[in-house]
């Protein structure tokens, strides 16, 4: 969107898609075109570098999925060994637990995130003191710039036998609990965790899509009669939904990809029956015992196919049942 309206201004997007020149219909070059929009496109080189270095490049990693590879050979001198990585992950005893455990969590952050991240936003539209919207707002995005092994190690020593939530237990006159050695607490104090660390950084989106709402509907709801709640039931919800749409289909199509990072520092083998995911397993087999590089890869390939496959199915439904969709 931006974008489209730097191009707007330096008037590279013409309904025309010939310039007169001197009073005649030659058309500019592509080459014109792009030296008179310099300026544009140097403001998009460094975007563009980094998704081709760090998106675009490593693609051709992917070939390891199908090598048994060899750091010492390199890629082009590895043994091909065809589909046995994705055979061996398929067949290993634990990987419909990890597969479980992966969407387990991922569902489980959408189905309580996404939600609260819309109504965060709605109630904070509502706030009309500005200096108490600010706090909110600080208070709220701070924890986004906040490395997450400080904040797995903050609610590793809240959790902890001897840590502030169990005295609070114990004060009430309950007993203590072992929060990080019970597996069925995890799911909970993994999304618990990242909703902390989240909130207030998503919310952004959703805030800057209530403000594009146009007022006059807000005056014409008023008018009507309609009070608040029912103002952003029929007037807030339905102007920003089709941002709602995109950000729930980019979430769908990146089930897999849950925290790793989060998932292993506030893991321990006591609880690997709840915590462990395919990521944590490839960190594992990757770093840890041995470096079975080709087998991580295939692994890797497994995730992006699989998220690829929600993508397009979650944007095929929302355009079946909306008929709005990411593409």
């Amino acid at each position: 969107m931006y974008i489209s309206i730097i191009y707007k201004r330096v008037g590279f997007m013409r309904q025309n898609k010939q310039l007169k020149i001197n009073g005649g219909s030659k058309p500019r070059s592509l080459i014109k075109q792009i030296w008179r929009c310099r300026h544009v496109y140097i403001i998009l080189l460094p975007v563009i570098l980094y998704y081709i270095i760090f998106s675009y490049l490593p693609i051709g990693g992917n070939v390891m999925a199908f090598q048994k590879y060899s750091l010492v050979k390199g890629i082009t001198g590895s043994k091909w060994v065809g589909l046995d990585n994705f055979k061996m992950f398929l067949s290993t005893y634990n990987f419909w637990n990890l597969l479980r455990n992966t969407l387990r969590l991922s569902i489980y952050t959408l189905v309580v995130g996404f939600p609260i991240t819309i109504i965060f936003s709605l109630l904070l539209n509502e706030v009309k003191n500005l200096k108490f919207k600010k706090v909110v707002q600080t208070v709220t995005y701070m924890p986004h710039f906040i490395s997450a092994v400080v904040m797995c190690s903050i609610v590793i020593l809240f959790l902890a036998s001897e840590g502030a939530i169990n005295d609070l237990i114990t004060s009430l006159g309950f007993k203590r609990v072992a929060f990080m050695t019970k597996a069925s607490y995890f799911p909970t104090i993994y999304v618990v965790q990242h909703l902390w660390q989240s909130l207030g950084w998503s919310s952004i989106m959703f805030i800057a899509a209530i403000a594009g709402v146009d007022q006059e509907q807000y005056e014409a709801a008023y008018i009507d009669g309609a009070g608040r709640f029912r103002q952003a039931i029929h007037v807030t919800l339905p102007g920003i939904a089709d941002t709602i749409i995109i950000v729930l289909i980019l979430n769908i199509g990146g089930l897999l990809n849950v925290g790793t990072q989060k998932i292993l520092l506030l893991q321990n083998p006591s609880i690997y029956e709840t915590a462990d995911v395919v990521g944590t397993y490839v960190y594992r087999r990757t770093l840890v015992e041995g470096g079975n590089f080709g087998y991580s890869t295939a692994i890797s390939v497994f995730n992006s196919l699989i998220n690829l496959a929600l993508l397009i199915t979650s944007n095929k439904i929302s355009k079946w049942f909306s008929g709005k969709g990411l593409f």
